[in-house]
Parts: C-alpha cells; sequence; structure tokens
C-alpha cells in the first residue's frame, strides 16, 4: 500500500470516526438490509416479559465483559466522558432517534441498570519490514463501544422493536446526527445476520459517501431483561464498499457472561 494511499485512508477514516473516537475510544483506562428487519431471534423472545426484573448497575458490573475474557482484545471500562447522556446527541429526524442513540449508548426508555466497556481489537504482529504496511496494519483493528443496560417487565423487548422500527423507518432515507456540535451523515442501514441471546439485531451502518465514506457496525440483543449493544468501527476500512466483520468474539463472550 503506497503512503499516500494509507495517509488518505487514514484521514477519512478519523473524520468518519471523529465523535466516536472521542467517546468510546479515548483511550482511558478508567474503572447495524435496507429494512431494518431482524436476525437471530429465538421463538421465546415475548415469552412472560412482566416477571423479568432488572439488574442493578453493580449487578451488570459483574456480567460485564473484564480483560482477558475475550483473546486478541483489550477491555477496559468506559469512564464518565465514554458514553453519550441525554442532550449531547441529537438527530435531524425524531423516527431515527433511537438508532442514532443507540451509537453513543445514549440512554433509552427506563433502565435500572447500565454498565459500559470499551474493547479494542490488538493489531496483528507483522515482521514485514515495509512501515506502510505496518501502518495499515495497525490502523486495521475494530474497535467497540459496549453498553448494557437493564429493564424491569418488558422493557428490554421495548427497546429492541423500538430500534428495528427505527432502522426500518430510516434505512435508505439516511438522517444526520450531531454529537458535541460535530455533525455525522448516515447514508445507509443494511442488515446484517446475527446470533445471540433471546433477541439480536444487527446493521452495517455507513456513515458519508463515496471515497470518504466509512462502514460501522451496530448489533443489540437482549438476554432476560438485559439489552446489550455494540457500535463498532474499524479505521482500516473506508469507502462505500468497505465493510469489516461482525465483533461475534465479543458478542459470544458478553451473552455468555449474561447467562
Amino acid at each position: 500500500m503506497r503512503a499516500t494511499v494509507v495517509r488518505r485512508t487514514a484521514l477519512a477514516a478519523a473524520a468518519a470516526s471523529l465523535t466516536l473516537l472521542a467517546t468510546a475510544c479515548s483511550g482511558s483506562d478508567s474503572d447495524a438490509k435496507g429494512d431494518g428487519g431482524a436476525s437471530g431471534a429465538k421463538d421465546d423472545a415475548s415469552a412472560k416479559p412482566s416477571a423479568v426484573k432488572a439488574l442493578s448497575s453493580a449487578e451488570l458490573e459483574k456480567v460485564s465483559l473484564e480483560q482477558g475474557d475475550v483473546a486478541g482484545h483489550k477491555v477496559t471500562k468506559t469512564g464518565p466522558a465514554d458514553i453519550a447522556k441525554p442532550g449531547e446527541v441529537t438527530v435531524d429526524k425524531k423516527e431515527c432517534e433511537p438508532i442514532g442513540f443507540a451509537f453513543y449508548g445514549v440512554e433509552r426508555g427506563s433502565p435500572v441498570g447500565n454498565a459500559g466497556r470499551k474493547a479494542v481489537q490488538e493489531p496483528k504482529k507483522d515482521e514485514s519490514a515495509d512501515p506502510e504496511d505496518l501502518l495499515a496494519g495497525m490502523l486495521d483493528v475494530t474497535s467497540s463501544l459496549v453498553t448494557l443496560a437493564s429493564y424491569d417487565g418488558d422493557g428490554a423487548q421495548k427497546s429492541l422493536a423500538e430500534l428495528r422500527e427505527s432502522a426500518a423507518k430510516c434505512a435508505t432515507g439516511g438522517f444526520t446526527l450531531s454529537m458535541k456540535g460535530s455533525k455525522q451523515k448516515v447514508t445507509k442501514l443494511t442488515e446484517e445476520k446475527v446470533t445471540g441471546g433471546e433477541e439480536a439485531l444487527a446493521w452495517r451502518v455507513q456513515m458519508g459517501e463515496g471515497d470518504e465514506a466509512a462502514p460501522f457496525k451496530l448489533v443489540s440483543l437482549r438476554q432476560g431483561g438485559t439489552v446489550a449493544t455494540f457500535f463498532s468501527f474499524n479505521l482500516g476500512k473506508t469507502g462505500a464498499d468497505a465493510d469489516f466483520a461482525l465483533p461475534t468474539a465479543l458478542i459470544d463472550a458478553q451473552v455468555k457472561k449474561l447467562g
């Protein structure tokens, strides 16, 4: 890969990921097809929602990912600046607010407990002496913001239903969201297949267009009364046709901890 190409890739990805980098992956070690439908849901998704009791924030911390739970990833706790608060993210279309808020971990509904983690894939070892290849390898890692929210009754089911409906309405028309003054244009949502928990939704999220487009991944799943959401990006992937894999290792590890 030529140096100019590497620089162009880095700049385009950084522009598309500016806000997320400022929040989800600040480096602190402090203690989403066109119709936006669902994939991987189990048949018993609606069983006895009234019997579900939410976990507290302290209980969610105990079932959140920790360093060592996922091979090849650095996992740290989120700090106060890592997850957006209500009012810090605005969306130009009301119907797109649920999907837009999910990107940055904004609280939706009335969760009883919350917890968050940052997970960064470790770069693959490359013995190449070519600095351009080394830089490309350093960029080609997936970073994820993982949030847990727990709800009483059918709150978790309503959260996923709201997300599904929002994605269906906003899959092709696009919308603009703003995070602390930094604007991002979401141009397309494409449903992806994902499994995990009792219900699971996933999309490829495209921000920007043409050479300046960048793909993101949004996954939200429910286990009992807890909703786990993963918002991921990869700085090494840019362009309208670029893509990267869902963070399945993170998803599997989190579902296992949720029981």
